[in-house]
């Protein structure tokens, strides 16, 4: 199994870093390789990515989320084991410190090289970065889901 933490400092209020976490159908726009994410209930999405060539399809389940604080999940079904837990720490009236972590599974040869040599950090740094400029440059979310779901010891 890989793990990746990523944290990155936005300027953005807490709960505008959050709400825009919570629009995962917006991951396309900042997260290479994801094609697309297609929301299928409060705690269920669909995931297209495409990275090194390797199209993957795989559903994903929101294990816990407490708004202003964190967001966790695990994918579901399939082949491909995915999960992580992004958290959200305030720095102040307009700061927060998102910290993403991700773990999973690679399959095949090059996702187990690109992992060894880690390609998969570089990817997950730059999509935070990326998430930033996203953020920092709209200054507000595009939407919001501000559910509270306990977590689910599955």
């Amino acid at each position: 199994m890989s793990t990746v933490t990523e944290s990155v400092d936005v300027h953005v209020p807490v709960r505008t870093a959050y709400n825009q976490w919570t629009q995962f159908e917006s991951f396309p726009q900042f997260m290479s390789g994801v094609e697309s994410i297609r929301q299928v209930d409060d705690r269920h999405t669909h995931w297209v990515t495409k990275i090194g060539g390797v199209r993957r399809e795989f559903d994903a389940e929101i294990t816990e989320q407490h708004p202003d604080q964190r967001i966790a999940w695990s994918s579901v079904g399939g082949d491909t084991k995915h999960g992580g837990v992004v958290s959200f720490q305030p720095l102040g009236e307009q700061d927060t410190r998102v910290t993403i972590q991700m773990n999973w599974q690679p399959e095949g040869t090059a996702e187990k090289i690109g992992s060894a040599v880690g390609v998969d950090d570089l990817q997950v740094k730059a999509a935070t970065k990326r998430f930033k400029e996203f953020i920092e440059q709209r200054g507000n979310a595009t939407g919001a889901w501000r559910g509270d779901t306990p977590r689910s010891d599955r």
